[in-house]
């Protein structure tokens, strides 16, 4: 086992290094065995593919795409593909692996992967989006499918976006195989409750965390980066639970309201007006400045590396709910440890989308559908189970809950690799 790095020594902008951090910190408290230790900590594969793409007006575009697989040792592959100009090999390579602990976490069979492809959604039209989508799909064929590695939305993916994988994966197949693929339109196959799944998982946590801290969520405050399927559907959530959401963001930046926010409202002239810009009820905001308002609940809904040694300082939240994945480098966590904020982190917060996702996956493979209300139930049990069993490890061994979720993660990981063997 390498030698443990001291937080300072990883770089804080790359989110493989703070993911690599955790990790080693979690293996070396488990005493993980040297060999398991060597096995776990890469990936099984990594693909690198160049998508020559005709665009509307006849000449031929590349784009470069990856997709990485991190772990089967408890199932098919799982994770999502995002379309993004910044996306980063590292940053795949990260995801990936987040989502293998992930899976472990809330005791799914699933290990992790994660696509991407460099593009800018906004600039591609229709027609060029769905070829893009469906050549990435051809050259990934002999990777994917439903025992091997199952694909989800994520950044500027969506319903839309899984159909036409769904649809070339079966093409190929010469039949539907509506279980390659998950958060489809429900038409198609996909499951009720999957698009308010993250949300709903992000507030079932928060309930759990509140609970356990003694704290009441009747009016508490909570400050929401991020207005899309995670930050906006859990501000909806978050509201009707009785929390007061005091502040909400898009890329563009955000309102606020100490009295709170009137979030239907809010949603229905965001969904118009494509921005919170002109709001009537409530100030502007930068993002920057909205991390560190005052709340119980701050809800990180974006991208990675939001709250960083620069900011952490400034927060001013009790309990930190991460929406993303990734939003908190390993530096900032430490000065939230030293805090005493409580960090509810990505790998347990946010699982209540790839929970669902399983939902949906066994759902097709029996080709017999749950309601709303039975996916809900499920969700929550998963979910509440695997809060209770993280804060066991929290206790156990007296460590932050980010670093218990690593280690029940890999201490699950880690008991099917040696069960299975590794085959040399």
């Amino acid at each position: 086992m390498r030698e443990f790095e001291r937080v300072e020594e990883v770089k804080e902008e790359n989110p493989l290094d703070s993911m690599l951090y955790h990790f080693d910190q979690a293996a070396q408290l488990l005493r993980l065995e040297p060999d398991l230790y060597t096995f776990m900590r890469h990936p099984s594969l990594e693909v690198t593919i160049y998508i020559p793409v005709i665009m509307d007006d006849g000449h031929l575009e590349v784009f470069v795409g990856y997709r990485v697989q991190h772990n089967f040792a408890r199932g098919p592959a799982k994770g999502g593909i995002r379309f993004a100009p910044d996306v980063t090999l590292d940053e795949i390579r990260a995801l990936a692996a987040w989502m293998t602990w992930k899976c472990a976490v809330v005791n799914i069979p699933f290990g992790g992967a994660k696509g991407g492809v460099v593009c800018n959604p906004a600039e591609l039209s229709r027609g060029e989006l769905e070829r893009l989508t469906r050549r990435y799909t051809a050259q990934l064929l002999d990777i994917l499918g439903p025992e091997r590695d199952v694909p989800a939305p994520d950044l500027n993916t969506d319903e839309q976006v899984m159909a036409w994988i769904m649809d070339t994966y079966s093409m190929h197949a010469r039949h539907v195989v509506t279980a390659s693929v998950t958060g489809k339109p429900i038409g198609l196959g996909g499951s009720a409750g999957r698009r308010e799944a993250t949300g709903r998982g992000l507030l079932i946590v928060a309930n759990e965390a509140f609970r356990h801290l003694g704290l009441s969520p009747k009016e508490a405050r909570v400050v929401i980066q991020g207005a899309g399927n995670v930050g906006g559907v859990a501000a909806r959530l978050f509201h009707e639970a009785g929390y007061k959401v005091i502040a909400i963001s898009d890329v563009h930046g955000g309102i606020f309201n100490p009295q709170g926010l009137n979030i239907p409202e809010v949603l229905e002239y965001h969904r118009v007006e494509k921005s919170f810009r002109g709001y009537p009820h409530a100030e502007p905001i930068p993002n920057a400045e909205l991390l560190e308002l005052e709340c119980e609940i701050l809800i990180p809904a974006a991208v990675e590396n939001q709250i960083t040694s620069r900011n952490a300082e400034r927060l001013r939240c009790r309990i930190l709910c991460e929406g993303a994945n990734g939003p908190t480098t390993a530096q900032a966590d430490r000065i939230l440890q030293e805090r005493g904020v409580f960090v509810l982190p990505d790998i347990l917060a946010n699982a209540g989308g790839v929970t669902v996702s399983y939902f949906e996956w066994v759902q097709n493979r029996m080709g017999y559908y749950w309601s709303e209300r039975v996916v809900n139930h499920r969700l929550k049990e998963v979910m509440t189970n695997s809060f209770r069993d993280v804060l066991a490890y929290a206790t156990r061994y007296g460590v932050s809950m980010r670093t218990a979720a690593y280690m029940l993660a890999i201490d699950r990981v880690a008991y099917d690799v040696r069960m299975r063997g590794i085959y040399a």
